[in-house]
């Protein structure tokens, strides 16, 4: 660990000032400092995609990214995506299909749907379904997500066969 120092971070369109060591992981940084609970605490290994945020508008896993690495690139957290009380359309989507349970993963779905959308989107079911591999989910509403994350892309949910 090195000394604190004040690192500037931009978060959801505004300018903040972090006061810690620069390898503090800015998931750390998010909740504790400017708290914001959208991302997640999960695995603190970047595997399960709780702690998801877009940087740049692309999917970063915030439990692994030390907040001297994103300087001022723009972050946007769950909390970022609502404009003038008006849903993300990715959010929309999952109130939509009712796409939640204990709510935990959400944050990483959401996040991830929202940067494939960044990124020109997903033409079909197995492209969205290759999007969220790597986001898990714990309780049971995995259909209810696919559904809302198919929804977001303009994609055909397809049914599983028996």
């Amino acid at each position: 660990m090195g000394q604190p120092q004040t690192i500037k971070l931009m978060v959801n369109g505004q300018s903040h000032a972090i006061h810690a060591d620069g390898s503090t992981m800015l998931l750390y940084a998010l909740r504790n400092e400017l708290c914001l609970n959208g991302p997640k605490y999960g695995c603190g290994y970047g595997e399960c995609g709780a702690c998801t945020v877009l940087i740049d508008g692309r999917a970063a896993r915030a439990c692994c990214t030390p907040i001297s690495q994103v300087g001022e690139l723009e972050i946007t957290t769950l909390e970022g995506l609502a404009q003038a009380g008006v849903l993300d359309d990715v959010q929309h989507a999952f109130v939509e299909e009712q796409a939640a349970q204990c709510g935990y993963c959400l944050n990483g779905m959401i996040m991830t749907i929202r940067a494939v959308l960044n990124a020109g989107g997903a033409k079909s079911f197995e492209e969205v379904k290759q999007a969220l591999r790597f986001n898990l989910c714990r309780c049971g509403t995995h259909i209810e997500i696919m559904r809302a994350a198919c929804r977001a892309c303009g994609v055909a949910f397809e049914e599983a066969g028996p």
